[in-house]
C-alpha cells in the first residue's frame, strides 16, 4: 500500500510540473533572460544584395517603438492610436486576431508606445506611457485588472514617460513608479494586490527594462532609477546594494539630465554587467555569492549605450555609442574596447553566432562578430519617425518595426 502512494504521487507530479511550468512560461522583452540572443538556428550568413525576402508586412499598429513579443502561437505588440494605447493580437500567419485599447498613451514628446508586452502563462503585461499597467487574458483580450503608477501608486513621470516592460518573478510583478516612498512596487500578477513596496533612494523611474536575477538563496530584482542601478530581494523588497551614475554632479541632476538608463543588464555566474550612456558607460560588477553585496570590476565611459541594448558573446559584449555614434566591442576580461565600426547607433540582437544592428538611420545590418564585417545590409523605406524598436527574431523571421509599418524578413 505504501509502494502503491510513494507511486501515486509520483504520477501526480509528474503531471503537475508541465502544467506549473507552462502556467509560468516567461516570454519577453529582447528573448530569453532578457539576453538579447535569440534560439534560432540555421540562419542566413549572408542576405541577397537587396536585403533577405520580405514576407509579411502590417501597416497598422500605431505610432510606437516596442517590439513584438512572441509565444509559441501569436504574435504581440503595442501602438498608440489616436492618443489611445493599444495591444494588438497577431495569429502565426499574420492575421489579427483583436485588439484592446487600455486608456491614454503618451504624445507629449515621441508620442507612441515605448514598452514591450511581458507574457506568464495565459496573462499578458502591458504598460502604457502614461503609467498605465494592465493585465490581459493573451487568448481573448479579456481584461483581468489594471493599476496605473501614477494615480494609484504614486508615481512620477520622467521626461519622455514610462518606458517599462515589467518583470515578472513566479507569480510577482514588478514596476517602478518612482514614487518617494514607492520607489519600485512588487504585485501579486494575477489580482494587482500589492505584496511590498520599497523606497530605494526615492529617484524618478530610468525608462529601465529591469531583469530578474536567480541565485540559490535568493533572487534578485534589478532596474535603474535616475541616477542608480538598484538591486533588492524580489520576495521582501530589501535594498540589497546600489550602483550610482555619479558623472551627473548633483547641482546638475534634473528632468531629463544624465538619467536615461534604458539598458536591461546582463548576468553570467558571479558577474553583472551594463551599459548607461547617461551613466558610467559599460561596468562590470562582480556580485556575491548570495547576492548581498556588489563589487566594480572595471568600468569603461567610452562604451556609452544607453538605449540600443547590449549583447554579450564569448568575451565580448557588443553595442553602440552615443557620444560617439558607432558599434563596437569590449573585452570583458580587460574592459578596453577592441574594434569600432562607424555605422551610427542603434539597437543590436543576437542569433546562430551572428548579430543583427538596426540603426537609427534605418539601415539593418549582419555582422560577424568574430571579424566584426559588415557582412549584409539593407534600408526600411517604410514607416516613419524614429528607428527605435529593437528587431526580433522567431521562426527563422527577422521582424523590424518602424512606427506604424511592421515587416518580415525569411531569414532562414
Amino acid at each position: 500500500m505504501k509502494h502503491q502512494t510513494t507511486l501515486l504521487t509520483a504520477t501526480l507530479l509528474l503531471i503537475a510540473l508541465p502544467l506549473f511550468s507552462q502556467k509560468n512560461k516567461l516570454y519577453e522583452w529582447r528573448g530569453t533572460d532578457r539576453a538579447g540572443i535569440y534560439e534560432d538556428k540555421g540562419l542566413l550568413k549572408i542576405w541577397p544584395e537587396n536585403g533577405p525576402e520580405m514576407v509579411w508586412e502590417y501597416e497598422g499598429i500605431g505610432n510606437g517603438y516596442g517590439s513584438p513579443i512572441f509565444t509559441n502561437d501569436n504574435m504581440y505588440i503595442q501602438g498608440e492610436i489616436d492618443n489611445l494605447a493599444y495591444l494588438f493580437a497577431f495569429g502565426p500567419d499574420g492575421k489579427l486576431l483583436w485588439k484592446k485599447d487600455f486608456g491614454p498613451e503618451w504624445v507629449k514628446n515621441y508620442n507612441g508606445s515605448r514598452c514591450a508586452p511581458t507574457i506568464a502563462g495565459d496573462l499578458i503585461y502591458v504598460t502604457s506611457g502614461m503609467g498605465n499597467i494592465y493585465c490581459f487574458n493573451r487568448y481573448t483580450g479579456e481584461k483581468k485588472w489594471s493599476v496605473d503608477m501614477v494615480n494609484d501608486l504614486h508615481g512620477t513621470f520622467p521626461l519622455f514617460g514610462y518606458s517599462e516592460a515589467v518583470a515578472i518573478d513566479g507569480d510577482r510583478m514588478f514596476c517602478v513608479p518612482g514614487g518617494r516612498d514607492t520607489n519600485v512596487v512588487s504585485l501579486d500578477r494575477f489580482s494587482g494586490k500589492i505584496l511590498w513596496t520599497a523606497k530605494g533612494h526615492g529617484e524618478r523611474p530610468g525608462y529601465n527594462q529591469p531583469k530578474i536575477i536567480s541565485l540559490k538563496k535568493r533572487n534578485i530584482f534589478v532596474t535603474f532609477t535616475a541616477y542608480e542601478m538598484l538591486g533588492f530581494d524580489a520576495k521582501t523588497g530589501e535594498l540589497l546594494w546600489a550602483h550610482e551614475q555619479d558623472n551627473t554632479p548633483l547641482a546638475e541632476r534634473k528632468l531629463g539630465q544624465g538619467d536615461t538608463h534604458c539598458n536591461t543588464v546582463l548576468y553570467e555566474p558571479g558577474f553583472i554587467y551594463y551599459s548607461a550612456g547617461d551613466g558610467n558607460g559599460a561596468v562590470k560588477l562582480e556580485l556575491s555569492p548570495d547576492g548581498s553585496s556588489i563589487r566594480q570590476v572595471w568600468r569603461n565611459q567610452e562604451f556609452d549605450s544607453y538605449m540600443g541594448g547590449i549583447v554579450k558573446l564569448g568575451a565580448f559584449l557588443y553595442g553602440s555609442g552615443a557620444a560617439k555614434p558607432n558599434f563596437k566591442n569590449l573585452n570583458t576580461t580587460t574592459g578596453e574596447i577592441g574594434t569600432i565600426l562607424n555605422i551610427g547607433s542603434g539597437a543590436i540582437i543576437s542569433a546562430d553566432g551572428m548579430l543583427y544592428y538596426y540603426n537609427f538611420k534605418g539601415e539593418v545590418m549582419l555582422i560577424d562578430p568574430l571579424s566584426m564585417q559588415v557582412i549584409s545590409k539593407f534600408k526600411m523605406t517604410k514607416g516613419a519617425k524614429e528607428h527605435f524598436a529593437h528587431p526580433v527574431i522567431h521562426d527563422g523571421k527577422l521582424y523590424v518595426r518602424h512606427g506604424n509599418v511592421l515587416q518580415a524578413y525569411r531569414i532562414k
